[in-house]
């Protein structure tokens, strides 16, 4: 490894990654000769194969897993450093990762705007994706901070609740309960329901309200992001439960008056226990504690009149 240089490690973590040197090329701005060749010369530096193929796939050898595994502590102890020289210098300039349910890309970006302004060195990286793969990005370390509204019980982690996030339940604007009040739990069977895809937390928490009131309802739909369904709900085709931040200035859905509604969420802060944020992570931490009440004192003012009843 005396032999091995940042740049083939760099590349060698974009292909494991990516699982494909193709890819790896196309994100590092190389030949695909060049990363097969890097590639080539890091494992003759580690004497043991990093990669083996199967049929058209790339698989990681034990090798090349530790290696992986070696690479992303470098990589984070390097990107540390630099922040905290930047620091040092007065600056703050470096990359926030950021990972976030779905629900929270309506509500995350209105909050990221003014904190890029106040620090425009910074770069961000944004994932949006359900509960489960937030999990699974959060078990593999590949963020800073992670932004979901049911926090882990399996594993170790630290977090902090912001910002509160009830799941109401959106029909059409003139759908016949709009204007109805205390709507009986029961009459949700009557309608037919569009339902957030498995592994989304929203789903779950949907679902065990139903399980815990006896309450079966016709799912027409599956649908995997909130856009998706607030689409499908103007179209007619049923009823479902968002969350209240989805709706924003949106003034073309009803919120319905519907008993045990809304089911209480909360935002929150996560990042694995033992961790120790960056400088730029812990600076939008404070930011976000902050920027998350000045959210919800302007949102009031200007959310649609059924969503402010609630």
């Amino acid at each position: 490894m005396n032999q091995a240089t940042l740049h083939q490690l760099k590349v060698f973590e974009a292909a494991a990654r990516h699982g494909s040197f193709t890819r790896a090329a196309e994100e590092l701005f190389l030949t695909q000769p060049t990363v097969s060749m890097q590639i080539k010369q890091l494992t003759k530096s580690v004497g043991l194969p990093l990669f083996e193929q199967v049929g058209k796939r790339l698989y990681l050898t034990e090798a090349g897993r530790e290696l992986f595994a070696t690479c992303r502590q470098i990589f984070d102890t390097i990107a540390q450093f630099e922040m905290k020289v930047a620091n040092l210098k007065g600056l703050k300039q470096g990359q926030l990762r950021l990972a976030v349910i779905t629900t929270a890309k309506y509500l995350i970006p209105r909050l990221l705007g003014p904190f890029c302004q106040l620090y425009p060195g910074i770069e961000i990286s944004l994932k949006v994706t359900n509960h489960e793969g937030i999990l699974e990005r959060m078990v593999s370390n590949m963020d800073d901070l992670y932004i979901m509204s049911q926090v882990p019980e399996n594993l170790d982690v630290n977090c902090d609740p912001f910002l509160d996030n009830p799941l109401v339940v959106f029909a059409p604007l003139n759908h016949p309960l709009a204007k109805e009040k205390n709507i009986p739990i029961e009459r949700l069977a009557n309608e037919p329901f569009i339902m957030r895809e498995p592994g989304s937390g929203t789903r779950r928490a949907v679902q065990s309200l139903l399980d815990e009131h006896d309450v079966k309802v016709k799912v027409k739909l599956e649908l995997g992001s909130n856009e998706a369904i607030k689409q499908a709900i103007a179209g007619g085709l049923g009823i479902s439960v968002l969350s209240r931040h989805t709706l924003l200035t949106d003034t073309e859905f009803s919120i319905l008056d519907v008993q045990h509604f809304p089911i209480k969420r909360t935002w929150y802060m996560v990042y694995p226990a033992g961790k120790q944020l960056s400088i730029i992570a812990q600076t939008y931490y404070d930011y976000l504690l902050d920027a998350a009440k000045k959210f919800v004192e302007q949102t009031e003012q200007h959310i649609a009149p059924d969503v402010s009843a609630v």
